[in-house]
């Protein structure tokens, strides 16, 4: 039945309301009943020394019946409300004028009457007990009874009688008081319609997010969700605040579960990549040796050179395979951490291009370095960037066909970075091929020599290195002039600058 915020909203609502309501017809009553005591004691303010001026109540202190029974007469007739009690001086009650039997007290406290008598101490109304009851206490009009000076008693006149004594009777016969009270309630009654009509407004917005984000537990989630808050926005309130943190949330999580994804598609396309670049080479590694076990005495010493050779040959090209898993799985650990030192980049590049020298010179490529100023030292982790700088020299000399050309250039374009490109004469990278080739073990084109393909991991690890480094590698080509991959690092001493 409460299950829902708004539905507690109401339920709480409609207590407080009830509740103020009650107060505030009980304080109207209380305080409607106390004007009127107020009232009534000031207007009989009187009343009690006229009596006493006006007839002899008590005769050599004796009471006068007869003066009394006149006194019980006319009071009756006038105000059949007001009750006569005639006092001993210590406060006994000698007689009255209520009926037999509902007087309950013998006797009647004197303070309130010394009170009464010095009465411009006193606020009023002044209150004294009610013979007729043990606990309750009534307005009254009170007078002193002296002959000769001596004190005789105390006229003690009750003034509210029991006409009144009960809430529900002050209600039933007062006009006011009853008009008073459906007014409190019709007031309280609109307000809480007012209120309600509020809060389901003010909750609207909470009921959206709640369907959002049980239509996205349930996986059911829609592609634009109508959230009621615009990203751009300022957030207003506590849930506007709530509903930005939800869209972040939302969008993180769908973020995460895409890139899980893709990890896994990419796993998958891994185990196929590497098992098919681990089988072809393992499969003829192991035919030649099989070969050369079963027909030991068959084949020529020449045969046999051949054999081993095309094996070794297989065998390296596993180990290059495994290395380049091995090395990319460390890169990409996210413990992985560079360890940048100073170097010369011109004598890193120079060094590099020696090992190249005589593979380029086998494929009659022509092997270049240049570099426009003199040599500036950077930051870097030397190694790493060693790496990166074979793997582009060695994919740019695949991919160069015979008399072409790969140059290393090392500029200076900014006072905080040096820029390295390394440029190929090559066929260059087809337009739909760009956004695949940093891609882990994507398989490039065919190279310029054997048609073979080869496993992506080369410039899916030169990439994550320069990334390492916050830096970011570009690649520029044009179809059928070649292609350009370049990337910067920061001058030793320079300040940082992220994915320059």
């Amino acid at each position: 039945m409460f299950k829902s915020l708004y539905s507690k909203i109401a339920a709480g609502l409609a207590i407080l309301f009830l509740l103020t309501g009650l107060i505030f017809i009980f304080v109207t009553v209380f305080s409607t009943d106390m004007y009127q005591q107020e009232v009534n004691q000031k207007l009989n303010d009187s009343l009690a020394d006229q009596i006493v001026k006006e007839w002899l109540l008590m005769e050599q202190g004796k009471v006068n019946t007869h003066a009394l029974k006149e006194i019980f007469h006319m009071l009756m007739v006038i105000n059949p409300g007001i009750e006569i009690y005639l006092l001993d001086p210590d406060g006994n009650i000698l007689t009255y004028s209520a009926p037999k039997g509902s007087v309950k007290r013998d006797k009647v406290s004197l303070e309130p009457i010394f009170d009464w008598m010095n009465r411009k101490d006193s606020v009023s109304p002044i209150q004294g007990e009610d013979p007729k009851s043990l606990v309750r206490k009534k307005v009254f009009s009170a007078a002193p009874i002296k002959r000769n000076d001596r004190l005789e008693g105390y006229l003690y006149v009750i003034l509210g009688g029991e006409q009144y004594d009960s809430v529900v009777d002050k209600l039933k016969e007062s006009y006011i008081i009853q008009l008073s009270a459906w007014m409190i309630l019709a007031g309280l009654l609109f307000t809480f319609v007012s209120g309600l009509v509020l809060f389901a407004l003010l909750t609207l917005r909470l009921k959206k997010l709640d369907r959002i984000m049980d239509a996205f537990r349930s996986e059911s989630r829609m592609e634009h969700p109508d959230i009621p808050v615009k990203e751009n926005r300022m957030p207003t309130d506590e849930i506007d605040r709530l509903t930005q943190t939800f869209q972040k949330m939302a969008a993180r999580i769908e973020s995460q579960m895409d890139a899980l994804n893709a990890s896994d598609k990419m796993r998958r396309e891994l185990v196929a990549n590497v098992s098919h670049d681990l089988k072809t080479p393992l499969a003829t590694l192991q035919g030649y040796i099989e070969t050369l076990l079963i027909k030991e005495n068959h084949h020529s010493p020449e045969q046999r050179q051949q054999y081993l050779e095309i094996a070794i040959k297989h065998c390296q090209r596993l180990n290059h395979l495994v290395s380049d898993l091995l090395e990319l799985a460390q890169v990409e650990s996210a413990r992985f951490k560079i360890r940048p030192e100073a170097f010369n980049l011109d004598e890193l590049a120079g060094d590099i291009v020696q090992k190249f020298t005589l593979k380029a010179r086998e494929r009659q490529i022509r092997l270049e370095t240049r570099s426009r100023q003199e040599s500036v030292f950077v930051m870097a982790d030397i190694a790493l960037i060693e790496r990166a700088l074979e793997n582009l020299i060695e994919n740019a000399l695949r991919h160069t066909p015979e008399n072409g050309r790969v140059s290393i250039d090392i500029s200076h374009p900014g006072e905080q970075d040096l820029m390295v490109s390394i440029t190929d004469t090559g066929p260059g990278i087809p337009e739909d091929q760009l956004k695949y080739i940093f891609k882990r073990y994507y398989h490039s084109g065919k190279s310029k020599d054997g048609g073979k393909k080869h496993l992506g991991l080369g410039l899916a690890i030169t990439r994550r290195i320069i990334q390492l480094h916050q830096r970011e590698l570009k690649v520029k080509t044009e179809p059928g002039k070649g292609t350009c991959f370049s990337f910067h690092l920061p001058v030793a001493g320079a300040p940082a600058n992220p994915m320059g």
